[in-house]
């Protein structure tokens, strides 16, 4: 389960360990704040085209073989930024670099499926969005004291020894979880009839799309937080790393209060309360910033907000992969790349007409989290009882 949680920290630290480097990178290359935040928007996009292919692929070659050779390249190409001299490089690099980190997240839910079964998959999940929590803490904290002895490259010279770390240790200790009975056979057309059973399930696309769209706020936020907390509040690079890892500390906190409460009230309920408790803070951050709040009004709501998140995260992915033990690979490619894929849609919007503000990054969050309450609806309406007991037993 450790090299699964770590596996699983190296999409965040992907994303979230250059943040504070922002304003660095565009002074280095000569580029506007929109092209530097297209470079975090190139590597969602990158994840979500690395997890529909890493994930089906695992389906029918096992766990182990795509992550070796993912981690492989991830180690390359982080090391290849550092070498970069244009804004253009950068953000091709960064998503091939996303496409590569996909393998650690996708694979490690879908070995969580392949070896749990029921609540223990509710559990298991939260573990890892434990982990999804921890490493935001870090990854900024980290990024900001790199910089204290480096430039902007430093940083992902650092991601290439992490993935190489972990390429080492993955190749000597993970065993395959997924046996050779057990694995899809037919090909590209069998590939393509798992995606087509996922795609025309009305419970697994809703909550796919409540999943991914609630993300988006998540990401929405990480694109847009350092230009709101450094340019807007005028926060050091350091002191930037304290308030996002405030936010994180709050999306640990609701993952391990969920993997908590899971065995004792369903699943879908917990969904149901997070989304509907998400849907009044963020309306409350809504109001506070149109009304021009300061620091800690905003930082606050924001940290509540990004709790509710502790508690979407791990449910949703767990209702939809305990639907589907026969396609996890696919199952969990699918939701990772609706989540990253809108993620990399979403994340740029606060960027439409200037430099994110605090107004704008909280005007597209509600917008975001209200669609995952109208999708709620529609997904629970749609989903038989049966399955619902299923989950919660």
């Amino acid at each position: 389960m450790l090299l699964l949680s770590a596996l699983t920290a190296i999409g965040p630290l992907t994303f979230d360990t250059y943040l504070a480097a922002f304003p660095e990178i565009g002074a280095d290359l000569g580029a506007s704040t929109a092209a530097v935040q297209l470079t975090l928007t190139a590597s969602l996009a990158g994840l979500a085209l690395g997890q529909l292919f890493i994930g089906s692929l695992s389906d029918a070659y096992g766990r182990r073989r795509p992550l070796l050779g993912a981690l492989a390249l991830y180690v390359v190409v982080s090391a290849a930024i550092v070498l970069v001299d244009s804004i253009a490089m950068l953000t091709v690099l960064r998503v091939v670099q996303g496409f590569a980190a996909a393998a650690g997240m996708v694979l490690s839910m879908a070995t969580i499926r392949d070896r749990f079964e029921g609540v223990a998959v509710s559990k298991m999940m939260a573990r890892l969005m434990l982990v999804v929590g921890v490493a935001p803490v870090l990854a900024p904290t980290i990024g900001a004291q790199l910089l204290r002895f480096g430039s902007w490259r430093l940083v992902f010279g650092f991601l290439a020894v992490v993935g190489l770390v972990l390429l080492v240790i993955a190749s000597v200790a993970l065993r395959e979880s997924l046996p050779v009975e057990k694995r899809r056979t037919g090909g590209t057309r069998a590939a393509l009839g798992s995606y087509r059973v996922l795609l025309t399930s009305r419970t697994f696309l809703g909550l796919a799309f409540l999943s991914a769209t609630y993300m988006g706020a998540m990401f929405t936020y990480v694109s847009a937080a350092t230009f709101v907390f450094q340019d807007g509040y005028s926060l050091s690079a350091q002191e930037f790393g304290w308030v996002f890892a405030a936010g994180a500390a709050g999306i640990t906190a609701g993952s391990q209060v969920y993997g908590a409460l899971v065995g004792r009230f369903e699943p879908e309920r917990i969904l149901a309360w997070a989304v509907a408790a998400g849907v009044v803070l963020v309306a409350a951050l809504l109001v506070v910033t149109a009304a021009g709040g300061g620091f800690w009004p905003v930082t606050t709501l924001l940290v509540l907000v990004l709790t509710t998140a502790g508690f979407v995260m791990p449910s949703a992915p767990a209702i939809a992969l305990a639907a589907n033990p026969q396609r996890a690979g696919t199952a969990a490619a699918l939701l990772g790349a609706l989540q990253f894929g809108l993620g990399a849609v979403i994340a740029p919007l606060t960027s439409l007409g200037g430099q994110p503000t605090a107004l704008r990054m909280a005007v597209v969050m509600t917008a975001t989290i209200l669609v995952s309450a109208v999708l709620l609806l529609v997904t629970r309406v749609g989903m038989p009882a049966r399955r619902v007991r299923a989950v919660a037993a």
